[in-house]
């Protein structure tokens, strides 16, 4: 399977410690800068930026994990010190892309909980979405200010290579319930531009720290209020989970409060904040908890994270909610082959990102080619995440591929799958030294009244050699993200 390395046109000789393979033109300042490091600064620079990391806290809770005293066990994301490059040109594409699949992924969630135009066309079948476990007959008629219900996007980009050499881009997932990361990218580059200043005078390199207020901004134009300040909250669902160390971080960086449910109440339909002042009316709430969890009257009965009476105060316009419930419809694995016809449907565009071809394993002569070719392919649950419950075929066991194959027989409308792309690989510093390891890039795409986004995004990378998985569940870790300005 050919490979797409960002850094080299043609890689170094395995075990060539002095990386002379045949730059890319984007990577060669960077390189002889690198050539002339020594391998004792390298490390300790690594061991400064861990110990820093550990210092503030950048860590992340891993479920189902436990320490010798039985509390959950959290770990570092570890982070790399060769960055991901991207030329402007190639920006600017990716740009282009995000921003109208994002608009036609918005237009779709509205139209499904409204006129339904795209299931009456045929061209998403309708009991895909009507009896889709993320569709919530509760946001049927519910109007949002300007239509928008995913505001914070993240979508996750691959590339791989293509048989004259070249590497194309493809989706391989959309992100629209509570997408996570960003607090890794801003902190990557933080760290970057301690340990490497020199590199930041010599490259020009667009800038990420902005993002937070970007967020903000975002955030307060979809306030349904006609205050000139809208109060703003990040809603969590407390500190034992996986993410809240940037629910923390993304409060502090906007100058706003963190929330969990028990610090909002409802009164007269409208939602209000305790404060040490008093009540406060809350306007928008940047939720990180999933819809389930969100007002116990109306899902979850049992659930003590959420807001009794929030779904009736945001139905009728007196709060927004970001993401707004049901987005979920949007990112289901199920719903993802239809996005490039969704762009053609909404916006009369011709997709500018490709999807990677899939099989949806609910039609019969898709899992008939799935299960003849389940050592070749990619098998997820449509609504699986961080890496959890699927099957990377070239690189499971026969017994793997025959455990998963009964799993999939019965129950196959809950799977898709994918041709194994060779994603592309960046020189990484694992144990043995620099050697290529695989990468994805998710940009985050923000949605107000506009659509905009920082130049880049969280460049995560398969630590373990050959692997396709770069989820921080399961061993992955990240690098900064150049993108070079002209």
């Amino acid at each position: 399977m050919k490979q797409f390395d960002e850094m080299y046109a043609t890689l170094p000789a395995r075990g060539d410690t002095t990386l002379k393979g045949v730059l890319r033109g984007h990577y060669e300042a960077y390189a002889a800068w690198l050539s002339q490091q020594s391998e004792s600064k390298m490390l300790s620079r690594r061991e400064e930026a861990e110990l820093v990391f550990r210092r503030v806290g950048i860590t992340f809770a891993v479920y189902g994990e436990k320490d010798a005293d039985g509390a959950g066990t959290e770990r570092l994301i570890p982070f790399d010190l060769i960055p991901r490059i991207v030329p402007a040109s190639e920006w600017a594409s990716l740009e282009l892309g995000l921003t109208q699949r994002v608009k036609a992924l918005n237009r779709f969630i509205h139209d499904v909980y409204h006129d339904q135009d795209i299931l009456k066309a045929g061209i998403v079948p309708t009991e895909q979405v009507l009896h889709n476990e993320q569709f919530r007959q509760q946001m049927v008629g519910v109007s949002v200010p300007h239509d928008v219900y995913s505001h914070i996007s993240g979508i996750d980009i691959v590339r791989a290579a293509q048989p004259d050499g070249s590497g194309d881009y493809y989706v391989l997932e959309d992100n629209l319930r509570v997408p996570s990361g960003v607090s890794y990218m801003l902190e990557d580059r933080k760290m970057m531009m301690r340990l490497f200043p020199e590199l930041f005078r010599s490259h020009r390199v667009a800038p990420v720290a902005h993002y937070p207020d970007l967020l903000l901004e975002t955030l307060r134009q979809c306030s349904p209020a006609s205050s000139s300040e809208p109060t703003v909250v990040v809603l969590t669902p407390g500190m034992y989970n996986s993410a809240y160390f940037e629910h923390a971080f993304l409060a502090q960086q906007m100058g706003v409060e963190l929330v969990e449910g028990q610090d909002l109440f409802v009164k007269d339909d409208f939602v209000y904040m305790r404060t040490t002042q008093g009540p406060r009316r809350v306007d928008v709430i940047y939720r990180r908890l999933d819809d389930d969890f969100l007002d116990p009257l109306v899902f979850r009965p049992q659930s003590t994270l959420g807001c009794p009476g929030l779904m009736q105060a945001y139905k009728l316009g007196h709060v927004n909610i970001c993401n707004a419930m049901g987005t979920g419809i949007a990112d289901d694995k199920s719903i993802y082959p239809y996005v490039p016809k969704m762009i053609e449907f909404y916006l009369g565009e011709k997709p500018i990102l490709k999807n990677v071809p899939t099989y949806m394993c609910r039609n019969a002569e898709d899992l008939k080619y799935t299960l003849a070719n389940l050592a070749d392919l990619v098998v997820k649950e449509v609504h699986g995440a961080g890496g959890y419950g699927m099957l990377v075929g070239p690189q499971a066991t026969q017994a793997e591929i025959e455990q998963f194959r009964q799993v999939l027989i019965a129950n196959p409308s809950r799977y898709i799958a994918q041709p194994t792309l060779s994603l592309s690989s960046c020189p990484t510093y694992v144990e043995s030294g620099i050697a290529p390891r695989h990468i994805d890039l998710r940009p985050f795409v923000l949605s107000g009244q506009k659509i905009q986004m920082v130049s880049g995004g969280l460049t995560r990378v398969a630590l373990k050699e050959g692997s396709l998985v770069v989820n921080s569940s399961q061993g992955g870790g990240t690098k900064d993200t150049w993108i070079l300005e002209n």
